[in-house]
């Protein structure tokens, strides 16, 4: 079986933009990210979700999610109906989920052509969304991921300091691997010029356990790669740990004073995979 390429990079385009959506396409993300939500005016819905339609009625050269519109307003189940029978589509973005009904709601919307089920990604924007993470990722076999919306949690929390959102950053990406989901993806930066800041968050983020990161810019695609894939030394390191786990099982302590057991095992298979980009 050939292993699956692990995504990093997720590019945003507004969905009533086929000219950035094909350019996106082509940029090298790993995962292009139809928004058909807060990057479409009103009176573009419909076209937006018409031009998104004509893109997924073909399987396009890299996996496609859509963001659709919010799950309480007069668009979402529309964009849930059109687009889920469609073969192009790889996932479904539901935002500002505050609870389990949402997904499960959106579930049921949300119907293949040819059966099984769409896969779905919740995005946590509000403090009530954060307080039911855990019941939110663990709420449908149909959910692959949660993730957190900082623009407007920041704005629902009041906070104007980066570090006063860590505390909701961890909560989701507990909650995450408590429901056995993979780590979360780390949200955009709005600063598309600021590569400098753009790499010391991605640094930040993958301390905290996020996993990749969504982008709204083609620039900001390698730095978010670079930040996430593991050091030469990282790699060094979790081979030396790897080898040594199989030359004796169980804990032990290397030449150089590093003391291994499963779990540092473990981290460095995990290490050594990331750096293979699979999954």
């Amino acid at each position: 079986m050939t292993a699956e390429l692990l995504p990093l990079t997720y590019l945003y385009a507004p969905g009533d933009r086929p000219e950035v959506v094909a350019k996106a396409l082509a940029s090298g993300a790993d995962v292009v990210l139809v928004d058909l939500e807060d990057a479409v005016a009103p009176d573009r819905k419909a076209y937006a979700r018409a031009a998104t339609a004509d893109l997924l009625a073909q399987r396009p050269p890299v996996p496609v999610h859509v963001r659709v519109n919010a799950l309480d307003g007069p668009f979402a189940d529309t964009d849930l109906k059109t687009l889920s029978p469609l073969p192009g589509l790889s996932g479904l973005r539901l935002p500002k989920v505050t609870s389990r009904s949402d997904v499960v709601r959106a579930a049921e919307s949300a119907t293949p052509a040819e059966g099984g089920a769409i896969p779905l990604y919740a995005l946590l924007e509000t403090a009530l969304g954060v307080e039911q993470a855990f019941d939110i990722a663990s709420s449908h076999t149909a959910l692959r991921g949660i993730a957190i919306g900082e623009a407007d949690l920041r704005a629902d929390l009041g906070i104007r300091d980066e570090t006063g959102l860590d505390w909701s950053r961890a909560r989701v990406i507990v909650a995450a691997r408590a429901a056995g989901l993979p780590p979360p993806v780390q949200t955009v930066y709005p600063d598309i010029r600021d590569v400098e800041g753009l790499a010391a968050s991605c640094a930040h983020g993958r301390a905290l356990g996020f996993l990749g990161r969504s982008a709204i810019h083609p620039r900001q695609l390698p730095i978010i790669e670079r930040a996430y894939l593991p050091t030469p030394a990282e790699i060094d390191t979790a081979e030396a740990v790897v080898a040594a786990a199989a030359a004796e099982p169980g804990a032990q302590a290397l030449p150089d004073g590093r003391f291994i057991d499963a779990a540092v095992v473990t981290g460095a298979r995990r290490t050594l995979a990331l750096a293979r980009r699979t999954v």
